[in-house]
């Protein structure tokens, strides 16, 4: 492990969780720093620049929200928030706060590690991603065209706007607000039956079984994830 490793910054409260991520991490060659409440993690934050945070939602000072939010203040770097079964609404409440994407517990390290992973992938792509490719689809964002096993398939410019945005969160939950914010305006946060109808519509062009999708993954009550192959 050296200095250009990535340095993780874990906010738990709960010692163990907080040991069994840094051993895991730390094997997987991350390096890790620790805070167990919001306010130390938001020092930690200030005095070591780390390259991703993990957050967990139910903090003994800061409420994981506040946490959020605070820490969007002060930078735009990756935040992964672990949160319980039972608090689905506290998880949207966190994405649309400025956390990246979310794990609920308990989870497995290996699916730790590959979130990890696309979080680090999407702040390197950003801004420069000209081609995305996941098995057979190839979009160029370029030229707004969308390739199925090398043929061209004709999307609408909705459903163009919905892909792109999955696109830059790829490996990422996206969530129902967030979609409907930047596709239909802030007016309609609350349609839901548009993304149904149109990512049906994207699912019956890109999937060769839209009932059991390969690309374009539905999060239960929260939003969707675009499949990153890097995963």
């Amino acid at each position: 492990m050296n200095e250009t490793d990535p340095l993780i910054l874990v906010i738990e409260d709960d010692p163990q969780t907080r040991s069994l991520l840094k051993t895991n991490l730390c094997n997987k060659g991350w390096r890790v720093i620790e805070a167990e409440d919001g306010k130390s993690g938001i020092l930690q934050i200030k005095n070591n620049n780390p390259d991703l945070v993990i957050l967990d939602l139910g903090l003994p000072d800061l409420d994981g929200i506040s946490v959020t939010k605070r820490l969007r203040l002060l930078s735009d770097l990756p935040i992964l928030v672990l949160s319980a079964r039972s608090q689905e609404q506290n998880k949207i409440m966190a994405l649309d706060a400025g956390a990246d994407d979310y794990l609920t517990k308990p989870f497995s390290i290996g699916e730790l590690h590959a979130r990890l992973q696309a979080l680090l992938r999407r702040v390197k792509r950003a801004g420069c991603l000209e081609v995305f490719q996941a098995g057979e689809l190839k979009v160029d964002m370029a030229r707004r065209k969308v390739f199925l096993a090398d043929v061209e398939v004709h999307i609408t410019p909705i459903e163009y706007r919905l892909l792109a945005i999955l696109i830059r969160h790829a490996g990422l939950v996206v969530t129902h607000r967030h979609l409907l914010k930047e596709v239909w305006g802030i007016e309609h946060i609350h349609d839901q039956h548009y993304l149904r109808i149109y990512m049906g519509q994207l699912r019956h062009k890109l999937e060769a079984n839209p009932t059991r999708p390969r690309y374009l993954l539905t999060e239960v009550g929260v939003g969707y994830r675009l499949v990153d192959d890097g995963d």
